[in-house]
C-alpha cells in the first residue's frame, strides 16, 4: 500500500507581484505514508499546501489525484476531492460549540439533529480522547484542545490526504503523542499524510519521507532514515548550521551587582499563577521551563502585569515600585513579546513601519506622535539590523512570514531600549535559520548588558541561551537549576519529582 501513489505534483510554478514563491516544484505523496514537508519561512511550503487546497491557481504544472489530473478552485472543493486541511492559525467558531465546529458546513439540509450531532461529536473526542465536551463553547476550551479539535474535524471528513500544518505547536508532549497515535492509525488505513512542522525530532519519530524546500525550489526528497538530522538542517538553509551551543553560554554570567534589575516576592496574578518569588541580574539569560500549562506564560505576563496583579512587591534596580498595568512595566524599562504572536503581537492590517514603532509611541503617548520621517529611519534601521525579510517600510505585516513578523515584534521591544526584556516561545513556528539567529541575538543582547527571560517549548533549546532555569509545575515554581545541573535530564527530572529530590 505505501508504494502506490495518491498525489503526484510535478513542475509547480508560483508567482505574486515581485516575488516568485515556487520554480518547477514536484511533490509525490504515497498512501499510507506520512511525508514531511521541510523548509525555512519563505521556502514555499505555504504556497504549495495553498496550491494543492485551492486557496491559490498555479502558475504552471500539474496535480494528479490518485492516477487523475485535478485542479482544485477552491478549499470546498479541495475538501470535496478528499483533501483535508489543519492549518497552523485555528480556524474555528470561539462563539460555536464544540460539535458545531466539528459539523460546520457539512449538513445537507437546512434542519440541523441536534441530538445527533453531539452524539456524534462525542463519540469523535472520545476516540481521540479529547477533554471536551461536545455542548461546550469553543472559546472556553484551552488553545491545545481547539487545535485538537480542528485536526478531529479534517480527520472525521474520510480524507484521503490529510495535511497537517503545525499542528504540534500548542500541544504538550502527552497530546503530542495522542496526535502521533492518531496519525499512525490513519496511515494503516491508508490515508497520506502531508505534515509540516519545524520540530525536528518529532519529523524524525513520526514521517517516513522529507521533501525539502528553499526558496521555492525543490532541494530533494529524501527517506527519513537515510538523511541526518544535521544535513537536513544544512539543506533548509542552504550552508552548515552555526553551532549556537559552541557559544560562550558561561559569558553569559550575573553581574557582581548585588542588586538585580528586576525583583519580585510573592508575585501573583488573577491568571491563578501561584505566588512566586523572581530575581534576574544584569546580563542574566534565565527562563521558565515547564510543560504546557505549567504557568510559564502566566508567571511573566504577571511580571509585565499583562494580567491584573492580586500579590507582591516589585523591585526595579533596588527601588520598589508599583506595576499595575504594561504601560507601567514599560516605563520601568521592562518589554514583553508575547506568546501569541497573531494575538498579541501584531496588528494584521498595518505596515511594518507602523508595527514595529508602536510600543514606542505608547512609551511617548499619542499626542506626541513619531513623525514620518523618525518612523522610517528606525524602521530602515532595524530591519537591516535584524535582516527582515520585507519589500518595504510599508509593507502590511501579514505579507511577511511568520519568521519575519516575529523579527519585527522583537524589533519593536528593542526600539525600546529595555533593560530588562521578556521572550515568550520567541521561536515558536518559524524557521531553523531563524531560530538561530534570534539565539544568538538573544546572546549578544546578554553580552551588551541586556537582562533577558526566554520561554521556549523546546527545552534544549533553552538550554543553549539560558544560564539558569526555573521549573513549574502546575503553575507553581518546583525549583531552579543551574551550572552543571542544567541538562534536559534534570530539568525533566525536577518536572516530574515536582521539585522532590
Amino acid at each position: 500500500m505505501q508504494s502506490e501513489i495518491i498525489l503526484k505534483m510535478e513542475g509547480i510554478c508560483k508567482s505574486f507581484p515581485g516575488v516568485r514563491a515556487l520554480h518547477n516544484v514536484d511533490f509525490t505523496l504515497r498512501k499510507g505514508e506520512i511525508h514531511a514537508l521541510m523548509g525555512e519561512n519563505g521556502a514555499g511550503k505555504s504556497t504549495l499546501i495553498k496550491i494543492l487546497t485551492g486557496v491559490y491557481q498555479r502558475d504552471a504544472g500539474k496535480i494528479d489525484l490518485e492516477g487523475r489530473p485535478v485542479h482544485p478552485r477552491s478549499p470546498q472543493d479541495a475538501q470535496n476531492m478528499g483533501i483535508g486541511t489543519v492549518f497552523q492559525e485555528i480556524a474555528l467558531c470561539p462563539n460555536l460549540t464544540v460539535a458545531e465546529n466539528i459539523f460546520i458546513g457539512r449538513s445537507r439540509d437546512n434542519f440541523v439533529h441536534w441530538k445527533k450531532m453531539n452524539a456524534k461529536a462525542a463519540e469523535i473526542l472520545d476516540s481521540l480522547g479529547i477533554p471536551a465536551s461536545p455542548t461546550q463553547e469553543l472559546a472556553s476550551c484551552s488553545i491545545a484542545v481547539q487545535q485538537m479539535i480542528a485536526i478531529a474535524r479534517a480527520v472525521d471528513m474520510d480524507c484521503k490526504i490529510l495535511i497537517l500544518d503545525e499542528p504540534t505547536s500548542s500541544l504538550d508532549e502527552d497530546e503530542v503523542q495522542k496526535l502521533f497515535a492518531l496519525m499512525r492509525q490513519l496511515k494503516d488505513r491508508g490515508v497520506g499524510i502531508i505534515f509540516i512542522t519545524h520540530f525536528i525530532d518529532q519529523v524524525y519519530e513520526i514521517s517516513d519521507r522529507i521533501t525539502v524546500l528553499r526558496n521555492g525550489e525543490l532541494i530533494g526528497e529524501y527517506e527519513t532514515s537515510a538523511l541526518p538530522q544535521i544535513e537536513l538542517i544544512s539543506k533548509m538553509m542552504g550552508k552548515a548550521l552555526s553551532d549556537v551551543s559552541a557559544m560562550k553560554k558561561q559569558e553569559l554570567r550575573k553581574s557582581d551587582d548585588s542588586v538585580p534589575v528586576f525583583e519580585a516576592v510573592n508575585l501573583s496574578s488573577a491568571a491563578g499563577v501561584k505566588p512566586f518569588d523572581f530575581t534576574i541580574h544584569k546580563g542574566e539569560v534565565n527562563g521558565f521551563a515547564g510543560l504546557l500549562g505549567s504557568g510559564r506564560s502566566e508567571s511573566v505576563r504577571a511580571i509585565f502585569a499583562a494580567d491584573k496583579v492580586t500579590s507582591g512587591e516589585v523591585k526595579v534596580n533596588g527601588k520598589r515600585v508599583k506595576i499595575k498595568s504594561p504601560l507601567n512595566a514599560m516605563k520601568q524599562g521592562i518589554g514583553y513579546l508575547p506568546e501569541d504572536r497573531k494575538g498579541d503581537g501584531i496588528i494584521d492590517e498595518l505596515s511594518v513601519r507602523d508595527n514595529l514603532i508602536l510600543a514606542l509611541q505608547v512609551m511617548k503617548g499619542f499626542f506626541r506622535p513619531l513623525s514620518r520621517k523618525q518612523a522610517e529611519e528606525f524602521a530602515e534601521e532595524f530591519i537591516e539590523k535584524l535582516d527582515i525579510k520585507t519589500p518595504s517600510t510599508s509593507t502590511p505585516i501579514k505579507s511577511l512570514s511568520g519568521g519575519n513578523q516575529q523579527k519585527v515584534v522583537l524589533a519593536r521591544w528593542l526600539l525600546t531600549h529595555p533593560n530588562y526584556l521578556i521572550l515568550d516561545e520567541p521561536t515558536r513556528g518559524i524557521d531553523v535559520g531563524t531560530k538561530v539567529e534570534i539565539q544568538k541575538l538573544v546572546l549578544a543582547l546578554a553580552e551588551a548588558g541586556m537582562s533577558l527571560t526566554f520561554i521556549s517549548s523546546e527545552i534544549d533549546e533553552m538550554l543553549r541561551v539560558c544560564s539558569r532555569l526555573i521549573v513549574m509545575k502546575d503553575r507553581e515554581i518546583v525549583g531552579e537549576l543551574s551550572g552543571l545541573n542544567l541538562s534536559e535530564q534534570d530539568v525533566m527530572h525536577m518536572i516530574a519529582q515536582g521539585g522532590q529530590s
